[in-house]
């Protein structure tokens, strides 16, 4: 069978240039797998001249190593033709005139003629997209490998840290015992200078091992009762519970897939940040869980001094403290901490409040039965 009479088929000279001028490159196929068209973005993008392609298969363009399937799929599309991408999942090249392959996107597009159909073939050359890609790729891995790496530093710092701070604490703590009142005003001042600052230090390094401790030392998300966190959680609180008077009550609280250690320190900041923001009232806790749009939506509720909403940028951020250390200790860690953990779990964060009025601070946490199902 002859190559088709292109002229014929695009009597349209408007339609003609429009696909000369393309920056795609354009290659028609005959029933056969004959070349009977092509623009000049396929002579660049290729390397031969059109002399060189039309009347030849169009396996030419095509690798060697994947000429033996290409009879294949084009009986397959020749079976049910319509316009599609090509190669569906399939990682697709070009083979140019030089033997050198590169990566391609392909549109097929069937076209009925007089006598038979053909295939307009639309090709795009993804070679700049494919290498930015792999960069993007590696640069990604080096940003992770450098991320665990700065985790494991930060972890392994602070571990080493906190024992020889133990012992500055320690003999801190002795002096102010044994010297207190015995030395002058100026040296019992000093002296308790040293203790504070060396307990607020060691409380600071605990939190930053915590911190870390998030994404290095993670455990897998396993089914977990949340109700029966919440209750070790306020055991754990017990002391200063009954030293606040605080009335605390736990709704029906579910099962969700979760790192059981850290849903603990989620629950215990927020819990502990209730008890020690607290107005002239005792503390008065609730909380609570429902199921909303697949997830689970958990509430810790107060009637504590409430937050401004001008913080709300600021309040999941390390270190930001909004109210004097002298009144509210605290390293400033505990609300990233739990944003760190609520994130890790697949989740979200939030809190609503006004001054005076309590907060209630807002997580969700993936429902097991809608994981299942997906």
């Amino acid at each position: 069978m002859p190559p088709l009479d292109v002229h014929g088929l695009f009597s349209d000279e408007l339609f003609r240039l429009a696909v000369e001028v393309c920056p795609c490159g354009m290659v028609m196929v005959d029933a056969a797998g004959r070349i009977v068209m092509v623009n000049a973005a396929t002579e660049r993008m290729f390397g031969y001249s059109r002399r060189e392609l039309i009347g030849q298969g169009v396996d030419i363009l095509v690798p060697a190593r994947f000429r033996d399937q290409h009879p294949a799929f084009r009986t397959a599309f020749a079976a049910n033709p319509e316009a599609r991408a090509m190669g569906a999942g399939r990682a697709l090249f070009g083979r140019r005139k030089d033997s050198s392959e590169f990566p391609i996107e392909v549109g097929l597009n069937p076209i009925e003629t007089r006598d038979d159909w053909a295939v307009l073939c639309v090709i795009v050359d993804i070679s700049q997209r494919k290498s930015a890609e792999l960069l993007a790729a590696s640069q990604t891995q080096d940003l992770e490998r450098s991320n665990a790496e700065l985790q494991e530093f930060a972890y392994v710092a602070a571990h080493e840290l906190l024992e020889p701070l133990r012992t500055i604490a320690s003999y801190a703590h002795l002096l102010a015992e044994r010297y207190q009142g015995k030395l002058d005003e100026k040296a019992d001042k000093y002296i308790q200078f040293v203790v504070v600052g060396a307990t607020r230090m060691q409380n600071l390094i605990i939190d930053l091992l915590a911190f870390s401790r998030v994404g290095s030392r993670a455990q897998p998300l396993q089914p977990t009762q949340s109700a029966a966190v919440a209750r070790q959680v306020i055991e754990r609180l017990r002391p200063r519970i009954e030293e606040t008077q605080a009335d605390i009550a736990l709704g029906a609280l579910p099962v969700v897939p979760a790192d059981e250690t850290q849903l603990g320190q989620l629950l215990q900041n927020l819990v502990g940040n209730a008890l020690k923001f607290r107005s002239t009232r005792p503390p008065r806790i609730r909380v609570n869980a429902s199921l909303r749009d697949g997830e689970w939506l958990f509430s810790v509720e107060d009637n504590g001094i409430g937050i401004d909403r001008q913080f709300a940028d600021r309040i999941f951020q390390m270190f930001q403290r909004l109210h004097e250390r002298a009144k509210y200790e605290g390293s400033g860690i505990g609300l990233a901490l739990a944003k760190k953990i609520v994130d890790r779990h697949g989740g979200r964060i939030w809190f609503e409040s006004e001054p005076g009025a309590g907060t209630t601070f807002y997580f969700t946490l993936p429902d097991p039965a809608i994981r299942r199902s997906n």
